[in-house]
């Protein structure tokens, strides 16, 4: 209570205990004696609560559901919004989500299960901030803390398709996820450029349901995206399938953390050929590799190959999966990386004949370059055959110091050395090693479910 004593008893003796009993914020408020008193108050029924002390609290309402598609619009923080079905924003739309907004998706799989597809030529901007960050999530979930790290397939996920290039045959394609009935799931085009809008303060919860036969859905799934579209603190948790699926394009993303998914961390695909710094998966006992890193599929050697370049990444394993596989004439690049707890490292694809990943590697296509394997208990650099290729040209600044990092802390306890910065003005000049620095913050700290 704010009021004197004094001043209790004096509107006790003049009979306002009843008042005071009302005035369950501001007591005193409408007394020009006390120290908070308020003009606005004296025209107030005596309650002292009026319209701007509300709090805004979108849970305490009706949820608007929305359904097939979204339309031109905008999502406030006000409301929280249902996805019932697979929702679309379609070619010419543009979805706009403000910072702090809650979107859930209604149970279901197979044709019943539930997703937002932003198609070829759709935008959506949807960017929050680090104290207010956007959430999508499954309908049950009181989103107060209380739904553990194990519970996934409760919806489905995020997609964003694209016009940017594949390497499959036909060009365009119908993505993961969406049945091939439904023709607002093709993508794939010629523009590498192609602009699918901005996420940023992004965390994705509890998706990858199942839409029939082994088919998940992705937390975040990129087909055919762009690099003018802009990508950063996205945060993929507790998802059945993949953290975040790459179908060709060229998107850049930054600030990137996928925990407990129970397939890989980060998947690529179709000639991917984006950027990355700063992405980080935490593995828990049930997840697969860090990275599944493929190059094509029909054909596996198709052009253009999957060539991405990554800086600055920290995979934590459960002490059993692989770090990273190498196939289907993948390649790719790693740079100022950690490896650490997997129960093997990274393999690298070698046929007896045709093009493959340990092409890729000798063309200089496929690249690791400073790289920490810490805690990795076999086969460190290998081809599939077991055979050694740490010493390798284009492998080079390899190093087995113990990280200091665990899932619940991934900053290091100790400098981890020095690696090389890209020309490249994208990605952030930075020399240490992994996505955080030894001398620094938890980028991921508070905005994310993993780092509450």
């Amino acid at each position: 209570m704010k009021t004197k004593n004094l001043l209790l008893v004096t509107v006790i003796i003049l009979g306002l205990g009843s008042l005071l009993t009302s005035c369950s914020k501001k007591e005193g408020c409408t007394d020009i004696t006390a120290e908070n008193f308020s003009a606005e108050a004296e025209k107030d029924d005596g309650s002292c609560i009026y319209e701007e002390d509300e709090p805004n609290n979108p849970e305490e309402k009706d949820p608007i559901t929305v359904s097939d598609n979204t339309g031109t619009t905008t999502w406030t923080k006000d409301n929280v919004y249902l996805l019932d079905g697979f929702v679309f924003v379609n070619s010419g739309d543009v979805l706009t989500i403000e910072p702090g907004t809650v979107i859930k998706g209604k149970p279901g799989t197979g044709a019943s299960a539930s997703a937002l597809i932003v198609t070829r030529g759709a935008q959506i901007n949807a960017c929050g901030t680090a104290s207010n960050p956007i959430i999508f999530t499954f309908e049950a979930d009181p989103l107060d803390g209380s739904v553990g790290m194990t519970t996934t397939g409760q919806w489905g996920g995020l997609m964003l398709l694209g016009s940017a290039r594949l390497n499959t045959v036909p060009a365009t394609q119908n993505i993961e996820g969406i049945p091939t009935s439904e023709t607002r799931g093709s993508y794939g085009g010629t523009n590498d450029n192609d602009n699918s809008g901005s996420l940023c303060y992004v965390s994705i919860r509890h998706g990858g349901t199942d839409i029939g036969a082994g088919n998940e859905i992705n937390g975040l799934t990129l087909g055919g995206v762009g690099a003018a579209t802009s990508i950063h603190h996205i945060e993929v948790v507790a998802n059945a399938d993949d953290g975040v699926e790459f179908f060709g394009g060229a998107p850049n993303l930054k600030h990137i953390l996928v925990s407990n998914v129970l397939d890989d961390s980060f998947d690529y695909d179709q000639g991917f050929r984006g950027k990355g710094q700063f992405w980080v998966a935490i593995e828990n006992a049930n997840s697969d590799r860090g990275g599944e890193h493929d190059g094509g599929t029909s054909p596996e050697d198709g052009l253009p190959y999957a060539t991405p370049v990554i800086y600055n990444a920290t995979y934590i394993g459960n002490g059993a999966s692989r770090a990273i596989t190498f196939r289907d004439n993948a390649g790719g690049e790693y740079h100022n990386t950690v490896f650490h707890n997997f129960g093997k490292g990274i393999d690298i694809e070698d046929l007896a004949t045709g093009e493959d990943s340990k092409a890729r590697l000798d063309a200089g296509e496929l690249v690791l370059a400073d790289i920490v394997l810490s805690s990795v208990g076999s086969n460190n650099i290998v081809d599939n055959n077991g055979t050694d290729l740490s010493g390798h040209t284009n492998i080079s600044g390899i190093s087995t110091s113990a990280a200091g990092i665990t899932t619940t802390n991934p900053i290091p306890s100790t400098s981890l050395g020095t690696g090389t910065a890209s020309a490249d003005t994208w990605y952030d000049n930075v020399t240490y090693l992994g996505a955080f620095d030894a001398n620094g913050t938890n980028w991921a700290q508070g905005w994310t479910l993993t780092f509450q």
